[in-house]
């Protein structure tokens, strides 16, 4: 289970906290929604749980145990809302193969395949990708690190109707072995999907119901 205990962060260029008494438990099978607004600490609060920044107070568990930063880099895995901009390889095989050189193409084949990307060559460039594609290729990256945690910002930004619902479809597969969070600012589209919600607002989390849920 994944868990955070009193999280309060606040960075040096901010006159008040973007986090303060964060409190969030999601088990591994479960799919987690935060819905917020633009500017209300959406993309923070991820990078506290998956170690790119510091909390200031509190701790991050997992299974009850306190983990440091380097503890949850190696357990989580965060897709980043527009990852093709964070794309370093030159194919999609040295995409996936980063920090993992000695995979071989059979395994890079299966995940693809995994993520419904099975028609994609391995030497194909991921700035050929379509957006929906790319979204998949960065979610195949962190499932070949095994990340225990998926953390995904804003994953349906920028697709189309129908590409959404795909993604949506590959995040009920995905969650089966693993804690997934979301955190949008279209809580109805993710509302259904979701087994644990919350509202992010003035740098705190409240439980939401699904039928109090409204674009944000």
């Amino acid at each position: 289970m994944l868990e955070l205990r009193g999280i309060r962060y606040q960075p040096s260029t901010a006159a008040q906290p973007v986090l303060r008494e964060v409190n969030l438990q999601l088990a591994v099978g479960e799919i987690g929604l935060v819905a917020g607004s633009s500017g209300s600490g959406k993309t923070t609060l991820l990078e506290v749980i998956s170690g790119l920044a510091e909390p200031d107070a509190g701790s991050v568990l997992w299974q009850g145990e306190r983990l440091s930063g380097r503890q949850r880099r190696w357990l989580c895995g965060l897709v980043f809302q527009f990852p093709e901009r964070h794309f370093l390889g030159l194919s999609v095989a040295q995409e996936l193969r980063l920090g993992q050189r000695r995979l071989p193409s059979e395994q890079l084949e299966q995940v693809l395949e995994q993520v419904g990307l099975g028609s994609v060559g391995l030497r194909q460039p991921p700035e050929q990708l379509s957006g929906g594609q790319q979204r998949r290729l960065a979610l195949a990256v962190q499932l070949l690190r095994e990340a225990r945690v998926l953390l995904l910002d804003e994953p349906t930004a920028g697709l189309d109707w129908a590409v959404r619902r795909e993604v949506l479809d590959l995040l009920r597969a995905v969650a089966r072995q693993r804690a997934v969070l979301v955190v949008t600012h279209e809580p109805e589209l993710f509302g259904p999907l979701a087994d644990r919600r919350w509202q992010l607002g003035d740098g705190t989390l409240r439980e939401m119901e699904l039928r109090t849920m409204q674009p944000c």
